[in-house]
């Protein structure tokens, strides 16, 4: 009888949403910490991206509504480990980078923990995409009277009360309405700077205005949400 091989449960998850990044993904999923589980949410590629993540090692997630909170959020529902950590897969952040945060949370000092995007040069984020973040994050400052800085994609939180959150966007203002969310919970929220690098292949979202332009209208859209009333606080 061959004998079966049980693999542990994950200390980590990290979601990472993917529509079409076959150039970025072994850069990105290289620098994994040992012992979390890379959850690839394929959002739609049609350039071999989830055959190439599932050979690198990567579990594989399909979620064919298009849209950055939809991957996201798919990537949430099917993580199982305590701590999800979120992170782009274009290689613009190193996953490697989340691992402080994880100790932030399970140190129990903080409930959502974001870094806030240090451009490396000036392609790795394009004027008309950081003119849009400024805006959000002043907006975003007056919503929740957080001092924050960035809305960015990393980032890391407990997963129960994540889901406890009831996130409803399914688009660009994912990331915000999840702050907001928190925010509004009571959650302990800090902000790290991190070094954001020029992303490999094309922008989904806002490599253009009139991508940037949607991204926008989601999130002030989110900011104009009543405050929703969530299961419970972290702690």
């Amino acid at each position: 009888m061959r004998a079966v091989t049980i693999s542990p449960a994950p200390d980590v998850d990290i979601v990472l949403p993917c529509l079409n990044e076959a150039g970025a993904l072994p850069w990105v999923l290289a620098r994994v910490p040992p012992g979390w589980r890379a959850l690839v949410v394929d959002n739609g590629s049609t350039d071999g991206s989830a055959d190439l993540a599932r050979g690198l090692g990567a579990t594989v997630v399909t979620e064919p509504r298009r849209g950055f909170g939809a991957a996201c959020h798919a990537g949430l529902t099917a993580a199982t480990a305590d701590i999800v950590c979120f992170c782009d897969c274009d290689a613009s952040l190193d996953p490697a980078l989340l691992a402080p945060f994880v100790r932030e949370i399970r140190a129990g000092t903080a409930d959502l923990v974001l870094g806030r995007r240090r451009p490396q040069g000036r392609r790795a984020w394009p004027v008309h995409a950081r003119a849009g973040n400024l805006a959000l994050a002043r907006m975003l400052r007056r919503r929740t009277g957080l001092g924050l800085h960035d809305l960015g994609p990393l980032r890391a939180a407990r997963r129960e009360p994540l889901l406890g959150l009831g996130l409803t966007d399914r688009r660009s203002g994912y990331p915000l309405q999840m702050v907001v969310r928190a925010a509004d919970a009571g959650w302990r929220i800090t902000e790290h700077d991190v070094p954001y690098l020029p992303r490999t292949g094309a922008s989904k979202v806002t490599g253009t205005w009139r991508g940037t332009w949607h991204a926008v209208r989601d999130m002030r859209r989110v900011l104009a949400e009543a405050p929703a009333v969530s299961e419970g606080s972290p702690r």
